[in-house]
């Protein structure tokens, strides 16, 4: 695989948010408004630093190719409260999530390599976090799909308010602990 990077969201990349979230692809699991004022409003407080999660734009040879959000499942109480009723969230815990852009890029292999990425990264900068834990759409079939091939296990299933209204509201759990260190 080619080499992956990120970096954090800035302002200046709202324009390229704004035409990824409008793309039909991304859109139908990210039900975000994707007009200039809602890229603003759900981005530009993490851009500025008021938020503790994180935004990276992802680079594949330095051309932007999608977006991650990683941040401490403790941080949100609401989104919290929906993993505790499905499974046990360690305290440090991290959940991320993912897109790729452009919808050419995606069934090669890239988004796994990102969230595969991305995670090692987290254990190998963040001692203190015992476990990364995503809940996914069950529809969403290509994301729940590249987190196994990321190395995460399902480790449960409920209830949890969809995104996109038209989704029923069960998602699929995954969970990757970090590796101890006689793996």
């Amino acid at each position: 695989m080619s080499e992956i990077a990120w970096r954090r969201v800035t302002a200046e990349d709202f324009p390229l948010l704004q035409r990824w979230l409008a793309e039909p692809h991304v859109h139908r699991w990210w039900h975000h408004d994707f007009s200039a004022e809602g890229v603003e409003r759900d981005f530009g407080p993490t851009a500025r630093g008021e938020e503790p999660a994180e935004d990276l734009l992802i680079t594949l040879e330095g051309e932007p190719v999608g977006l991650l959000q990683r941040s401490r499942i403790a941080d949100y109480p609401e989104d919290a409260e929906s993993f505790r009723r499905i499974v046990d969230v360690p305290h440090g815990a991290m959940t991320v999530d993912y897109f790729l852009g452009d919808l050419t890029r995606t069934g090669e292999g890239l988004g796994t390599a990102v969230i595969r990425r991305l995670v090692d990264d987290i254990f190998a900068t963040m001692p203190d976090v015992p476990a990364v834990i995503v809940a996914v759409v069950a529809g969403n079939t290509g994301s729940w799909r590249a987190l196994e091939k990321a190395g995460f296990r399902r480790v449960g299933e409920g209830d949890i308010p969809p995104d996109n209204p038209v989704d029923p509201p069960l998602h699929y759990v995954y969970r990757r602990n970090r590796p101890s260190s006689t793996e």
